[in-house]
């Protein structure tokens, strides 16, 4: 149900200029449909600042998906949706999430063991279209993408201040590029 349900709502989400970045499908006492969703990759504010997923931009891709479902009925019982950005231990599915997060901290666990293990935490290290390597106390583990039951970015809370500064002056840089005067302007 998973899969096909991706395969559903991904068109319609990217349509929005979002990226569907993980779908879960939880069942308890009903179904709840979960998004996780980001600026499609390159989504820049006018300061040349990557865009941050608001609530409005939640609600909108609920308004979308609720209507979706609504026509396409994939869901037979009784469902919950919710919709959220992907927050700072972000889900990481496909091989872009890992290579835009290389050199992060990542927990990884598998479908089924590996030389006797499915839980992995370590540096992201390098990654591919089929594997991603994983450094576990100074040991590279190559980590078959197709075989990741789950993966999430631990959060790095200095990193991520160093991360926020950066961006911060890089806004500042752009807000000073646009008011600074073109040379052609200035009096002779």
């Amino acid at each position: 149900m998973q899969d096909r349900l991706t395969e559903l709502l991904e068109p319609s989400i990217e349509g929005l200029g979002y990226e569907l970045v993980l779908l879960e499908v939880i069942r308890g006492k009903g179904v709840t449909l979960r998004l996780f969703i980001d600026w499609l990759p390159g989504t820049v504010d006018e300061n040349g600042v990557a865009k941050v997923v608001g609530i409005d931009d939640c609600e909108i891709v609920s308004r979308q998906i609720s209507a979706l479902l609504e026509v396409e009925d994939p869901i037979s019982s009784e469902y919950t949706l919710e919709v959220s950005s992907p927050g700072l231990d972000r889900p990481l599915r496909k091989p872009a999430h890992f290579a835009e997060f290389m050199g992060w901290e990542a927990k990884v666990t598998l479908d089924a063991p590996m030389d006797g293990r499915r839980k992995y935490r370590g540096t992201i290290e390098a990654v591919d279209d089929e594997t991603v390597r994983l450094v576990v106390d100074g040991t590279a583990f190559d980590l078959v993408l197709a075989d990741i039951e789950r993966a999430r970015l631990v959060f790095d809370d200095e990193r991520y201040k160093a991360e926020l500064k950066a961006s911060e002056q890089r806004a500042a840089a752009a807000e000073q590029q646009t008011t600074e005067p073109n040379a052609d302007e200035l009096p002779d």
